[in-house]
């Protein structure tokens, strides 16, 4: 499953494209979405969907593009349906701008399938109350979007988040995923299960 990320928008939120057999799903797009829509026609790709990891701005900018340009679905998470309508969510806190509105599929967690390439969405709240991770086992590669982080872990001070399940998230679900799982997080450099499991100063003993 090769993947490309692009880090986008004005958090330079990592936005992912993967790809498998000509189709692809694009996971957050925290931007301007112009490399992204580049390389799908460059490589002759088939965006099949738009996947949210959650419902916070900075994971949201280039979403309406990308569906103008591809006519992708989106598929959000059922429980982040309490942030539409916040700034959390929409955009226009600390002086960013809006986030360009777009229609969007409730996404249930468990086994899926997104451009012919199985997926597991993980629930994984805490930052988000209804926060997932896309886990796909083929590639044994998980996209975290803000949950958890090379040696850190995500906020819990924006509304709806709460530091104790984070940790349960982090501990009973993504530390039970493999440890050669390749961790793709929403914000700076990638890192695996195992070396979170063993390194990770903010989550404790996972036992």
């Amino acid at each position: 499953m090769p993947y490309s990320v692009y880090p986008l928008g004005p958090l330079e939120t990592n936005s992912y494209l993967v790809h498998k057999d000509g189709q692809a799903v694009v996971i957050d797009a925290g931007g301007d979405p112009a490399p992204i829509l580049h390389d799908l026609r460059a490589k002759g790709l088939t965006l099949a969907a738009i996947c949210l990891t959650h419902r916070h701005f900075d994971h949201m900018y280039g979403v309406a593009t990308l569906v103008k340009e591809t006519g992708a679905p989106v598929y959000s998470p059922v429980h982040d349906a309490c942030l539409i309508g916040t700034e959390s969510s929409d955009g226009g806190i600390w002086g960013f701008p809006p986030v360009p509105a777009f229609e969007s599929r409730d996404l249930p967690t468990g086994q899926q399938v997104f451009g012919g390439m199985a997926c597991t969405v993980l629930d994984t709240p805490g930052h988000t109350p209804g926060g997932v991770s896309y886990y796909f086992p083929d590639e044994k590669a998980v996209f975290t979007g803000d949950a958890l982080f090379y040696r850190s872990l995500g906020r819990t001070d924006f509304p709806g988040g709460d530091h104790d399940t984070l940790l349960r998230s982090i501990r009973k679900v993504l530390f039970a995923l493999p440890e050669e799982t390749a961790v793709l997080p929403g914000h700076g450099p990638a890192t695996s299960i195992g070396n979170e499991r063993r390194n990770n100063p903010f989550c404790g003993d996972f036992v």
